[in-house]
């Protein structure tokens, strides 16, 4: 018998906050650290919070990105993703509210493969519909965009 995975889930966790910069959230069996920079206060024990917005997106794409890449039978290769992420600091300096943090995204995902450009086309537009990371940028406006390029 088949068992049926869920749809729709509800993640919960409970952080700790042992100072003013770093935030010490358990997920899985792992203790996710997000901190702020030594130069900024923190104590450099994991990534900003807006970095670990950007490592997100990138990590999301080469996961989907590798799981549509299976589904439609397309080796991707060796793969490096290089991101170019333009980030509006006014807000978290406290200078004034921005309505959009994250005003433009480029991520370049470099296939080192055998398959063709137009294999990489389509790996490219399945992985938007459902890259998770992805849809949060791009519903809050930030212009995205993933070229998916043939390394070789």
């Amino acid at each position: 018998m088949a068992i049926k995975m869920k749809s729709v889930v509800t993640y919960r966790t409970t952080a700790q906050c042992p100072t003013h910069s770093r935030t010490e959230i358990p997920v899985r069996d792992l203790n996710v650290v997000i901190d702020e920079p030594i130069d900024r206060g923190g104590t450099n024990l994991g990534p900003a919070p807006t970095e670990a917005a950007m490592t997100a997106l990138i990590a999301c794409t080469n996961v989907i990105g590798h799981k549509n890449a299976h589904r439609l039978g397309v080796d991707l290769g060796s793969v490096t993703i290089d991101a170019d992420c333009k980030f509006d600091r006014r807000g978290v300096l406290m200078q004034e509210e921005i309505d959009l943090p994250f005003p433009e995204i480029t991520l370049t995902v470099r296939c080192d493969t055998r398959a063709s450009r137009e294999d990489l086309a389509r790996v490219g537009r399945e992985t938007a519909k459902y890259c998770a990371i992805a849809k949060l940028f791009e519903a809050a406006g930030t212009n995205l965009t993933v070229n998916w390029v043939k390394a070789n």
